[in-house]
Parts: structure tokens; sequence; C-alpha cells
């Protein structure tokens, strides 16, 4: 007898999709069996008409509990990422204060086990840059390192200490430090300098209530340059250097013109991807990230560098805020806060890709989770459904429609999710399995408190 059995459906492997029966026990893949020749199980779920995917591994997410509550709980957004298919998601460390030290670094490991419905791995930002804050950081299993070309915003220093190095002197000694660790160093690139000259422009000339003032006020041309410095340091410091939410065909140029000159990868969200300039003015303020949405050239860009492999990930850069908040500041693109929410829109956005025929379904999964499975040193536990593998498991309608409306998500954000409202994606999350036990099923959270586990590579 196995424990469950997976029965009826198409179940994407790494060949490809098969008609096969899936077999699960004690919370692992236990088999792939042709039709009718599965052993008998305790639980069949009839997957007729369905596909089995490994479950999501998000790359880039942020909830940055415990601190702001109002925003998101880690059980608010872990139910949310359940909705989504997604299974592992790791935590960015911007927290109150920032996850800089070991401490810290314990305390909210400790929290995120205790309310996780999914499975998560935590940052660390490198902090006083010393190698025993590092080597302390790598026992506890810290899943990577974050830094921030960029200061801290004003008033959220202790968000941002020791993880904010607008410096490259300081930039150049974080890469050499992690070098050696084997983890990546990811990297929110946006220089520092052009950013105040042109935000000091645009405070003066632009009107704040425009959505496209945000572009205007932070060009792709301070992402590329960060892009091209780190890149250059990177020649010399030879970490494993990887590029967040790359948004801009500038940007792109540049990371094709450093290809094969040390070991780097990048990543962009699906905000880049479908949208532009002129849904963030549709949607006001609700829809400011950072970095900005921009036009339709450059998102033409980020689809042909994901064609081509210059783009290897897509995530979610999930960013809750609280809906008064993001209110406060409407008509002043200047002063609302960055972020949106994008965990259960990652797959039904993919999917739909998929559907309009840009890549197939193996290469959409490889973007959105088994690529970063093997970046993170996760597969082949993760991101397959070999036998062995971790039975986290999407099952997923190609054939249905995700409608996404305003305070119609599961995340505590839903009512500044403006970004996505009115969109229909061809692709829907039916179930969600963790280790092989439903958490999510038919517009339902059913995974408990605290059944997430800590993941370190």
């Amino acid at each position: 007898m196995t424990d469950t059995l997976l029965k009826g459906g198409e179940v994407l492997l790494p060949s490809g999709p098969a008609r096969v029966d899936l077999s699960i026990s004690e919370g692992r893949v236990a088999g792939l069996h042709q039709p009718g020749s599965a052993p008998p199980a305790h639980e069949t779920i009839d997957c007729t008409g369905l596909t089995v995917l490994p479950g999501i591994v998000d790359i880039h997410f942020h909830v940055r509990a415990p601190a702001y509550p109002e925003r998101g709980t880690v059980l608010s957004e872990t139910r949310a990422a359940a909705a989504g298919g997604v299974t592992t998601l790791f935590e960015m460390p911007i927290s109150k204060p920032c996850c800089a030290t070991p401490g810290i670094f314990e305390a909210r490991r400790a929290h995120f086990a205790e309310h996780a419905v999914v499975d998560f791995g935590l940052y660390a930002a490198p902090g006083d840059l010393t190698e025993t804050t590092r080597d302390r950081f790598l026992e506890l299993g810290a899943i990577a390192f974050k830094i921030f070309t960029t200061p801290a915003p004003p008033g959220r220093g202790d968000e941002f200490d020791g993880l904010a190095f607008p410096g490259e002197d300081d930039q150049l000694r974080a890469l050499e430090l992690l070098a050696g660790t084997g983890r990546p160093v990811v990297v929110h690139a946006e220089s520092a300098a052009l950013l105040d000259r042109y935000e000091r422009q645009a405070r003066a000339t632009l009107d704040p209530a425009s959505g496209y003032t945000h572009n205007k006020a932070r060009p792709a041309v301070c992402e590329s340059v960060a892009v091209a410095k780190l890149l250059a340091m990177n020649i010399t410091a030879q970490a494993r250097l990887h590029i967040a939410h790359v948004t801009s065909a500038e940007t792109v140029a540049v990371l094709r013109a450093f290809a094969g000159t040390s070991d780097f990868t990048a990543e962009t969200c699906p905000q880049y991807l479908f949208a532009t300039e002129a849904d963030v003015d549709r949607a006001g303020v609700f829809a400011k990230v950072n970095p900005p949405i921009r036009t339709q050239a450059d998102q033409d860009a980020l689809w042909e560098a994901i064609g081509d492999g210059t783009i290897a990930h897509v995530t979610t850069d999930h960013a809750p805020f609280a809906h008064a908040e993001k209110a406060a500041a409407t008509g002043d693109f200047f002063a609302a806060p960055p972020g949106s929410p994008g965990i259960e829109t990652l797959l039904p956005a993919m999917l739909d890709a998929v559907a309009a025929g840009r890549f197939d379904l193996g290469r959409a999964h490889d973007l959105i989770c088994a690529n970063g499975a093997r970046l993170y040193g996760l597969h082949p536990e993760r991101g397959t459904l070999l036998p062995g593998a971790r039975a986290d498991v999407a099952l997923v309608d190609l054939a249905a429609t995700t409608q996404v409306r305003l305070g119609g998500l599961v995340s505590h954000a839903r009512d500044v999710a403006h970004l996505w409202d009115g969109r229909d994606f061809r692709g829907r999350v039916v179930r969600t399995l963790l280790a092989g036990r439903t958490v999510y099923a038919d517009g339902e959270v059913t995974g408990p408190e605290g059944g997430g586990r800590f993941v370190a590579p």
C-alpha cells in the first residue's frame, strides 16, 4: 500500500509531460506507473483532465514578519502561496530589524516555523561583512545572501542596516566575502547616485500623480549601470551573483555583454512581463513597485531574454502592503510604498504564457521552479517528480481560467492587487500538495499553520 495515488493526469517529467500515475509514500514520490498498474493506495486523487506539476519554488518573496502584521503575516502569505501552487518560498531579509545578524535569523526562522503553511528558506544580509557572521549564517542554513546597491529608504534604516551597500568598495567586499560559500548572492541593483539625480529632476518637473512619473524618476539607466558595475566587479570576485528583478532592455544588453565572464544569473517578474507603465497609470500608486514597471519595448526585450536564456528565472517579488498605506499616498508616486502581491498569480501567468505559445510547459516550469531549485542546491529533491523527490505537487487545469479580481485573492494584500485586477489568465491551480498532503483544494486552503518546514541547501 502507498499513501496517495494521483491517477489519470498528465505528469510533467524532465523529459516532458507523460500519461502516468504517481504514487506517494511518506511524503515522497514512491513511483511512476503506467495507467492501471499502480499499487493500491489509502487515498486516490482523480487527476483526469489535469496536469501534475512539481510544486513551485519562488526564490524572491517578502512578508517582513513578524513586523507589520497589517501588511500580512507568515500565515496569511504562505496560505496565499499554497493557493498559487507554491510549495517552497525564500523570504528576503528586509525585516524590522534587518535579518543581518545570526540572532535575528534564528528568531525569524522560529517565527516562520510556527506559522508557515508551506516550506520556506531564509535569506541573510551579510551584516558587518565579517567571516564570523558569514560562517554562522552558513551553519544556520541561510538559503542565500542578499544586498542592495541603494541606501536605506528614509526612516527605514533599521530594516536595511547590514543589507544596503551603496558604495562600490563595500559591494566588492561583499562579493569577495561570499564568493567561497557556494550560495547565491542576490542583488537589488540600482545606482544610488543616479537615483538621486533623476528623482530630484522628477520632483521639480513631473506630475507626482502620473503613473509614468515613477519610471522617469527611476529610469532604466539606474539599473543597467549598477548591473554593469556588479558584473565587472564579479570578474574579480567570482561569486555566484544573481541579479534580481531585471526590468529593462538596457539591462538585458548588459547581461549579454558580460556573458561568460563569471558565474551569474538573472531573474525577472510577471509584473514586468505582463504590464507596462500604462497599466501603472491606470492602477495608480497601488501598482508602484521598485524597480519600476517600464515600456512595451522593455517588456518585449525581457521576453526575448527569456527566449535566448539570458534570463533563466521568473520570480514574484511578492511584497504585500496595507491598503491604508497605499491609499494614503494617492496622487503621489514619490510617497507611495513600493510593492504588490504576486504569489498567487505567478503560476497562472506562466501557464497563460504557455497558452499564448511563448514556450512549452517544461520551459515555463523551469523558469519558476526547476532552475531555482538547481541554483539554490535543492534539486532534484525539489523541482522534479521523479521517485525519491519530495511529493510537492501543483495540480493545474490548463483549460480553465484564473480570474483575478480586487479582493478575490487569499493574500492579506488582496485589496491592493490593482495591478492584476480584471486579468484573466489561461490556466488555474486546482490543488496543491506539500509532502503528499493536500494544503489547498477547490478554492480552500487546508494546510495547517506551522505545517511548513525550514529549507536549507
